[in-house]
């Protein structure tokens, strides 16, 4: 009802909450190579768990991954979303480190 008071046609919104981040930009490419949406929201990168994090073990590093994902998602997606003319929107989470100042 919050998003109908707001104007969100619902019967127009595509919503889709992948199992991992390369399935989530996957899906994203998909959608805006087939010209289909106007707008993508992917809320949020943090929630974007690459698949390898995914199937390891707990305690397993995973050092740079979901960096080396969302830069090869958005080195693909810049060219097509440039053709088409759709709107990317990435949202994040600002994460503190306890004891951290001033971005150390």
């Amino acid at each position: 009802k919050y998003a109908e008071a707001l104007g969100v046609q619902k019967d127009e919104l595509l919503l889709s909450q992948p199992d991992t981040g390369e399935q989530g930009l996957e899906i994203a490419d998909a959608l805006v190579q087939s010209g289909a949406v106007d707008i993508i929201v992917v809320d949020s990168v943090a929630a974007l768990v690459p698949r390898a994090e995914i199937e390891g073990e707990m305690g397993d590093s995973h050092v740079g991954l979901q960096a080396r994902l969302m830069s090869q998602a958005l080195r693909k997606l810049a060219g097509t979303l440039n053709r088409t003319g759709t709107i990317a929107i990435f949202i994040n989470q600002i994460r503190e480190k306890i004891g951290v100042m001033f971005g150390n």
